[in-house]
This record gives C-alpha cells, structure tokens and sequence, in this order.
C-alpha cells in the first residue's frame, strides 16, 4: 500500500488518479503515525510513501512540524524507507530556502527558512524575469537513474515553479533541465527519490516515472 502525504496542498487529486491508473494501491496517509516503522525497520501500514503538492516553502514547513509529518518523514526516509516528493515534496528535502525571504535565527544561511535537512543543499529563486517557470520542459537524466529507466532522453516533463534546487552533492542529482540556468530537477539516494516536475501531469512520460518508482 502507497501512502500519500495531505497537509493540505492542493493538485493530490491528480496524483491518486495516476496511480489508480497504474494499478498502485494508494490511499492518503491518516496521520503521521502511519509512517512509523516497526522494530525490524517496516512500515506497519504502508510499503511506500509520496508527498506531493505545492504552495509556499515556510508555510508548507510549518503545516509539516505542527501536524507530525516533518519528524515521521525524517524518520521514514532515515530508515531508507522507499519514498518520493513531487514538486515542493522535493524542495522541502533540502536544508533551506530563499522562498520565504528573511527567517530570524536562520542568519547562518542569509536568513533562508529551515527545511527537512534531508539532503544538503539550498532552494534558490530562479534569477530571470519570466518566473515561475510554467510548462513543459525537456528533462536529461543521468543514466544510472532508476526513475527514469525506459524514458526517451530529453523527454518533456510538466513543470511550475519559481525555485530550484541546489544539491552540495552533485552526486544525488538524477536528472537536470534548463531555465534561464541549468538546474538539478530530480534527486535519488537509496530509497529515496524526488522530482521538481508533476509527474502526474506529464502524460506516458509521467506515468512510466511512477511506474518506475513503484518498483513497476
């Protein structure tokens, strides 16, 4: 059973309607308490979690600490649990973000407000006129990505969004795109998968990803 995040981001909709067209069994998550793991490191409800959405990086942080979700979700990836964020599921990964401008006791990283801190990095504004970023984009994966394993190369992939993000270790990045920059658009490590694009909204392309991920 696959367990989606709701912390109250609009666009889930979609993301259930794909995976019931794949024949993933899915359901949204009743709480954080759903992502515990028992004592061999197992999931007592479900074998694998998606937390989708979008909205404003501060917000979305804070609806995640108040309800649970950020310490389950620690835990869960932790535990290399198998896992993957869509849009601002990616961002909210990283340790900050330029997004929500000013955050007092974040003067160590220019003020930038505090993510998961599950991956090194920072979520950076992109630096053109013409932001977001709304439409569909060529992607290149690298080849060693299991998200992307039977994809065309340079397929397109629906994107909006008016930060990227920026990894410490290139090494994490799975696939890349171009906007005013070129910018890391998909993460993995281990169990551990996100995409900056709506894999929900970006046709066969889209499905084969989630198939992908779902082991598929």
């Amino acid at each position: 059973m696959t367990g989606v995040i709701d912390y109250g981001a609009g666009n889930l909709g979609s993301v259930m309607n794909a995976l019931a067209r794949l024949g993933i069994r899915a359901r949204f998550a009743a709480g954080p308490e759903e992502l515990s793991c028992a004592a061999d490191g197992a999931s007592r409800v479900f074998d694998r979690v998606v937390f989708p959405g979008d909205g404003h990086f501060a917000t979305a942080m804070e609806s995640l600490e108040k309800s649970g979700y950020a310490a389950a979700l620690r835990e869960w990836i932790a535990a290399d649990r198998p896992f993957l964020g869509i849009c601002i599921g990616l961002q909210l990964l990283f340790d900050y973000s330029e997004e929500a401008g000013y955050v007092p006791g974040a003067a160590d990283n220019g003020g930038a407000a505090g993510g998961l801190g599950l991956i090194a990095g920072t979520v950076r504004r992109f630096p053109g006129r013409k932001v977001p970023q709304i439409g569909w984009n060529q992607t290149a994966a690298r080849s060693s990505s299991r998200l992307f394993r039977g994809i065309p190369q340079n397929s397109f992939f629906y994107y909006i969004h008016s930060y990227y993000a920026a990894p410490e270790d290139d090494s994490v990045t799975a696939a890349e795109a171009e906007y005013y920059l070129g910018y890391c658009s998909a993460v993995e490590r281990g169990e551990l998968a996100a995409v900056q694009f709506h894999p929900e909204k970006s046709g066969a392309a889209g499905l084969k990803l989630l198939e992908n991920w779902a082991g598929g």
